[in-house]
């Protein structure tokens, strides 16, 4: 059976028993016509939420969203969360913005004036001025006129962020300070998470959510006779009552299990009776986890090697990188791309998106089982790929995060460079995790002066404390450069000022500043009255 046999499943009983959803949904977004028309609204802030475990169809309701709200003539800016992206700063907040400002007619550069490089590095784009990093707050200020004038100028707006419980960080904690500002715009936010996966970061986003009125709207299992419907759209209205109940049972009403269930059944022309049991909970067995790899591994080594390729590099994947770490050709890889889409592993045909898998589970899955040498070697190929391709060292960095440290050179100047990207894009936190596993690798010894003091100045305005630490650290190494090591001490009496340590940073700088500074450096340390 093709891929046109699924479409038409969901054709036929498209979101059974989400009525209450789409009844929320058809709400907010009648709310929000009136709102661009100027009638005030009464949804509180116009947000959205559709929560539940993984496989209960939080994506379909995306996807109806996206259809409703087209359909309707509003704009709609998405992104989408990745497992394994979630170290990469901005990403989720890329994928919203970055479309709009691409099918623009007027220049980037004139579109976000005076904001530009404030907001470039965030917004992946290439700052005029990189010689000095913009603060956090002046960052998320700055998203939120570039989300308010494409607001303004696209009206009606909606937001879809699926996925949300792996969005980055930094992409988390602007959407949470602009969703509580946004009640006056012309805009809906709609979200779908997995509330119980949510990081510790996100408390924040969860008390906005739970202002909300009766949102979050938290999606429920199908039940027996929703499920029999699917399997019976598939092979037909004879299957027996006893052969459904047990398709629920198997499936335990996961919308996504149902459907590839039934697919499943179809495919081997089962009709639904009793003695077809067995062979019904075989094809349920491969639907996920170890049935899904072993129905994975049936397609052969290159193709196995593909699926893993595709999974290290998270959605969605080149093609041409994802051939380059499984170490295959491009038209083994091709072919192997094929063999996923007819197994439905990788949905859809190529686009200009990359691969996609059919659904997160099966992501999750085939990644989990990459034995740990083959994943790290791959994550490793993935970091020197994606650099060659001139992604960027950020795009390189997440990968060197999920490999052993080595104490290679190469692995820590790609670190720094990521932390300058981050720090450039207004995301210290970010900066703090690759130095400190730059750090670890570790660095030769006469650079580990200078890597404490960038991991200081990423570390200044989230922990002064940690940065007073750092900072001696530094003073402890062999510091050849008198400039780095007034520098050093420039920085360690801000942070002490800043930790109400006065009288000790004064200490430090008459000892230290007076006799090793350059002039430069020791004229801001006048300034600031340490000498």
């Amino acid at each position: 059976m093709t891929h046109g046999a699924r479409q038409s499943i969901i054709e036929s009983c498209p979101l059974l028993e989400r009525d209450r959803e789409l009844q929320a949904l058809d709400s907010a977004l009648s709310e929000l016509r009136d709102a661009a028309d100027g009638v005030p609204r009464t949804l509180p802030g116009g947000l959205l939420a559709f929560t539940g475990p993984a496989g209960l169809g939080k994506s379909a309701l995306m996807a109806e969203a996206r259809t409703r709200a087209t359909t309707r003539g509003f704009t709609v800016l998405s992104g989408r969360g990745g497992e394994n992206e979630q170290e990469s700063a901005f990403r989720v907040v890329r994928q919203l913005v970055q479309p709009a400002l691409a099918l623009m007619d007027e220049d980037v550069h004139v579109f976000l004036g005076s904001w530009y490089d404030i907001v470039a590095g965030a917004l992946g784009l290439e700052a005029t001025d990189t010689a000095h990093a913009p603060d956090p707050t002046g960052v998320r200020d700055g998203l939120d006129w570039v989300m308010t004038r494409l607001t303004v100028r696209k009206a009606p707006v909606v937001l879809l962020l699926d996925d949300l419980h792996w969005a980055d960080v930094e992409s988390l904690g602007w959407l949470t300070s602009f969703a509580s500002r946004a009640a006056d715009l012309p805009l809906l936010i709609v979200v779908a998470y997995r509330p119980d996966e949510l990081p510790p970061e996100a408390a924040a986003f969860r008390a906005l959510v739970a202002r909300h009125g009766n949102r979050p709207q938290a999606l429920a299992p199908l039940s027996a006779p929703a499920v029999a419907r699917i399997v019976r759209d598939e092979v037909g209205d004879g299957a027996e009552d006893d052969f459904c109940e047990e398709c629920w049972t198997v499936t335990g009403g996961s919308p996504f299990e149902a459907v590839e269930l039934a697919i499943g059944l179809g495919e081997r022309n089962l009709k639904g009776t009793q003695d077809e049991l067995p062979a019904m909970r075989n094809v349920a067995a491969a639907v996920k986890g170890p049935g899904l790899i072993e129905r994975l591994r049936r397609l052969g080594t290159t193709t196995v090697h593909f699926a893993y390729a595709a999974a290290v590099l998270g959605a969605p994947a080149a093609p041409e990188l994802a051939a380059t770490i499984a170490v295959v050709g491009s038209e083994e890889a091709a072919e192997a791309a094929e063999r996923l889409r007819a197994a439905r592993i990788l949905a859809g045909s190529p686009g200009p998106g990359g691969l996609e898998f059919v659904h997160p589970l099966i992501a999750t899955t085939i990644y989990r089982s990459i034995p740990s040498h083959l994943r790290v070697g791959m994550h490793d190929a993935a970091s020197q790929a994606v650099l060659a391709a001139g992604l960027g060292a950020s795009a390189a960095a997440r990968h060197l995060l999920e490999v052993p440290c080595d104490g290679r050179p190469e692995v820590v100047e790609c670190l720094r460079k990521a932390a300058r990207e981050y720090l450039r894009a207004g995301a210290p936190e970010a900066a703090r995790r690759v130095l400190a596993r730059a750090l670890q690798e570790p660095p030769v010894t006469e650079d580990r002066a200078e890597l404490l003091h960038e991991i200081a100045g990423a570390t200044f305005l989230m922990d002064p404390t940690a940065t007073v630490t750092h900072l001696r650290e530094a003073l402890a190494e062999p510091v050849a450069d008198p400039d780095l090591r007034a520098s050093i001490v420039y920085r360690l009496t801000q942070a002490l000022a800043h930790t109400d340590q006065l009288a000790e940073a004064a200490t430090v700088a008459a000892e230290e500043a007076h006799h090793t500074a350059s002039p430069r450096v020791r004229l801001r340390m006048q300034a600031d009255h340490f000498v």
